[in-house]
């Protein structure tokens, strides 16, 4: 085991805090007090996050990284204590705890799409070890990356239900470690829209390849899974169609745009990262449904190099990363369709992707920004 360069520590839930508020004005003890409960948490760990310290995590370094997990799997027991009692290690048989072995089944699925597709060994390429902890707190509606582990809620059972059984919400939440162990995307405004929106992109990509879809087989749907029966929604957001994913008495409606004409300029959850996400969303979308097949073959690898290839800054802006993408799929494709189709889909959206080349990345060794 050896010390990777210091990150500050991070939150990044799947669930955004303006959907949890609407729950909490509901009338409903139901639904309002698991909806206080998750915010009052969630508040606790983005203070955390803001003042903590940048923490060396570590990462297993051999002179051959495995190709294969080391998931480890532990029970909260419904306290919040992190991680909890150990339950189920990598190699041990399913156990009759469903989210334990759902948990486990993800993170190996997660594990195995960035290995397969892009030969990258785990979330920071040198086989960090995969954590996770399940039933975490009382009815808690969410699950979250905190720059080490993954967490999971079983949710309230009345809007949310279980977080382990979506795993396109396991790939999002773990794709947040692949961004803080590359391009290390601040968690405010555009690039932390930019942050969520690459958690989406490659969140749906894993559960594409799980399911051997292509393009246009896929839902493009992050979440479908963990609405309960009932809720008037598919998922808690669409890439095919921002702003299309619920339109519930509980929850709202989805606020996502999919153009920079309904762009949200709002101080509330950071900026609105889970907002204006749907913009970089609906252009990633554009190119893998242009392209056609999989879409974790020339989309996402034009998406991939683009977050690990060193060309962005860490507080790049929507316009910057689509140059960037631009650029990566210049130069692993050259000027064909692969070009033209990210050239078209920015311009779909409203983002130019053609004008100078983007800002660089810090040089390495420089200071490491934070996460929100």
């Amino acid at each position: 085991m050896t010390n990777v360069p210091a990150h500050r520590p991070v939150f990044c839930p799947i669930v955004p805090p303006h959907l949890l508020e609407s729950l909490a004005r509901h009338e409903d003890p139901e639904v309002h007090v698991p909806a206080r409960y998750t915010l009052e948490l969630d508040a606790v760990h983005r203070t955390r996050r803001r003042i903590g310290a940048p923490v060396a995590v570590e990462s297993a370094v051999a002179e051959t990284v495995a190709d294969r997990p080391n998931r480890t799997i532990y029970d909260a027991g419904h306290e919040q204590t992190l991680p909890g009692a150990k339950v189920r290690a990598e190699g041990a048989g399913p156990v009759k705890d469903q989210p334990v072995n759902h948990a486990y089944d993800g993170l190996g699925a997660t594990f195995e799409l960035y290995l397969k597709a892009y030969r990258r060994h785990s979330v920071d390429g040198r086989g960090l070890p995969l954590n996770a902890s399940v039933h975490y707190g009382q009815g808690y509606n969410n699950a979250f990356w905190d720059g080490r582990q993954m967490v999971f809620g079983d949710g309230d059972g009345r809007i949310f239900q279980d977080f382990t059984g979506s795993v396109d919400v396991i790939g999002h939440e773990l794709t947040h470690g692949v961004t803080q162990y590359s391009a290390n995307l601040q968690y405010f405004g555009q690039s932390g829209a930019l942050n969520e929106s690459v958690s989406d992109v490659f969140g749906s990509i894993i559960k594409q390849y799980a399911l051997g879809q292509t393009a246009d087989q896929a839902d493009w749907l992050i979440g479908a899974d963990v609405l309960a029966p009932g809720i008037h929604g598919v998922a808690l957001r669409s890439m095919k169609a921002p702003g299309t994913a619920y339109d519930d008495p509980a929850l709202g409606k989805d606020p996502q745009p999919a153009t920079m004409d309904g762009y949200v300029s709002t101080s509330q959850d950071n900026g609105g990262v889970h907002i204006n996400s749907g913009i970089p969303n609906h252009a990633f979308y554009l190119v893998a449904a242009t392209l056609g097949g999989h879409s974790w073959e020339r989309a996402g690898q034009i998406w991939y190099d683009t977050l690990t290839g060193g060309r962005l800054a860490s507080d790049a802006d929507f316009a910057d990363f689509a140059r960037a993408t631009a650029a990566a799929a210049h130069a692993r494709y050259g000027d064909g369709e692969e070009h033209q189709a990210v050239l078209k889909a920015w311009s779909q959206v409203g983002v130019a992707a053609s004008a100078a080349l983007p800002r660089q990345a810090a040089p390495e060794g420089a200071p490491s920004s934070s996460q929100g």
